[in-house]
């Protein structure tokens, strides 16, 4: 099996470098994985001691991040190395101030592993989530490291539990501990006979109520809002937007601004949706010297302000389930007190099946169900800030993930 997962990766690494020729995404990833060894070379020396956190992309880095605070200010003369295997994840997080290095994972075939591992010999490797890689795992246990797995969810459908996930089971087990968050997960892993794991929850809750000790003030939106009833639509896509059109367009959004955050920053997605709507739009990017409270729509073409913009939101739709890109991060809203809407394509976020049984959460399968939804809550505010405020407490009562995991690394 192992010989086998090593072709595949090769293979995977060929196919890479061929699609990279036509999308430029995928083509930052394969440049960056060939700049990881020279720029580990230049800025590791043999006496670095070092931390290793790996995130595949951008909301496993959230997830892990109030962790990484924590110890940075623990490890001070440590130098701390932060991979991520995707490009959404590093573009946007390789200037943060919790790692000295940043840089993309190389494909994860034997001579990368060992190469890598033998450079850092990191103290302590902690991967969020998932994205955990055999041949890297291997490499840690062959030098003695210690290892975490936080954040962590299983379900019985993943490889991991299948005849032929023999290897990736092995990888689970070189984790000293390994947090996860529901007691399913817990579960489904003692079937594997894990049991250095626990019920720690997920560390997002503790990273979006950071949120509310951060100055989340924006004047353009304060001025943009003004008086009025405001709906953000965070991390759409196409299929997300085109639920807005006509509800936007439609008498029933008087008095109702719109702010529109879309997930890919794209010239043509971002023109063909502003050319669809019939009220006032304004672009984040040409927003000086304009008159922001005459506007009816704001079209946020820029990244980094989404989690400060929710605060904003008498309403919030959450991008991302209406098709099956996967559902954003709802707990951004959800922090602030607002109602949140999102799709029906929510099935793999447990955080969504619990905040819709509590009651905060709305999920609706079409345009027509948006309507109804939207109207309803834009009409009955003692409804809206019902529903927002039971958001709020749960977001409260699932705090406490950090602490748990940062007194198991402290002890």
């Amino acid at each position: 099996m192992k010989l086998l997962y090593n072709i595949a990766l090769y293979g995977a690494e060929f196919l890479l470098k061929i699609l990279a020729l036509f999308n430029d995404k995928i083509k930052l990833g394969v440049q960056g994985r060939r700049e990881t060894f020279k720029i580990l070379e230049n800025q590791l020396t043999p006496n670095d001691k070092t931390l290793w956190f790996h995130c595949a992309s951008l909301g496993e880095y959230e997830q892990g991040l109030p962790i990484f605070k924590h110890l940075r200010v623990d490890y001070p003369h440590h130098k701390i190395v932060l991979t991520f295997f995707s490009p959404s994840g590093y573009e946007i997080r390789k200037n943060t101030p919790v790692a000295d290095i940043v840089v993309y994972l190389p494909m994860d075939t034997n001579s990368n592993a060992k190469r890598f591992v033998a450079m850092l010999k990191p103290e302590l490797t902690i991967f969020v989530k998932y994205d955990v890689w055999p041949n890297y795992m291997h490499a840690l246990k062959q030098y003695n490291l210690r290892a975490i797995l936080i954040s962590a969810v299983f379900r019985q459908e993943q490889p991991y539990f299948k005849f032929y996930g023999g290897l990736m089971r092995d990888a689970l087990r070189t984790f000293e501990y390994i947090f996860v968050q529901n007691n399913n997960s817990k579960v489904v892993l003692e079937t594997l006979q894990l049991h250095n794991v626990s019920v720690a929850g997920d560390t997002r809750y503790d990273r979006v109520t950071d949120q509310l000790r951060q100055d989340n003030h924006l004047p353009f939106v304060q001025y943009f809002k003004n008086e009025s009833l405001c709906v953000v639509v965070g991390s759409s896509w196409p299929e997300d937007e085109a639920l807005f059109i006509d509800f936007i367009n439609s008498d029933r959004s008087q008095n109702v601004k719109f702010i529109v955050a879309p997930h890919n920053i794209k010239n043509a997605q971002i023109t063909s949706f502003k050319k669809q709507l019939q009220k006032k739009t304004v672009l984040f990017s040409e927003k000086e010297g304009k008159i922001l409270s005459e506007f009816d729509v704001l079209i946020v073409d820029s990244i980094g302000i989404l989690s400060k913009i929710y605060s904003y939101a008498d309403i919030a739709y959450v991008g991302g389930a209406m098709g099956h890109t996967g559902l954003h991060n709802i707990l951004e809203p959800a922090v602030f007190g607002a109602p949140i809407i999102i799709g029906q394509n929510y099935h793999k976020f447990p955080e969504a099946f619990d905040m819709i049984a509590y009651g905060g959460v709305l999920s609706i399968a079409n345009r027509f169900e948006l309507d109804l939804t939207l109207s309803e809550l834009i009409q009955n505010k003692e409804r809206r800030e019902h529903l927002g405020s039971l958001n709020a407490n749960y977001i409260k009562k699932h705090q406490g993930a950090v602490n748990q995991i940062m007194n198991y690394i402290r002890k």
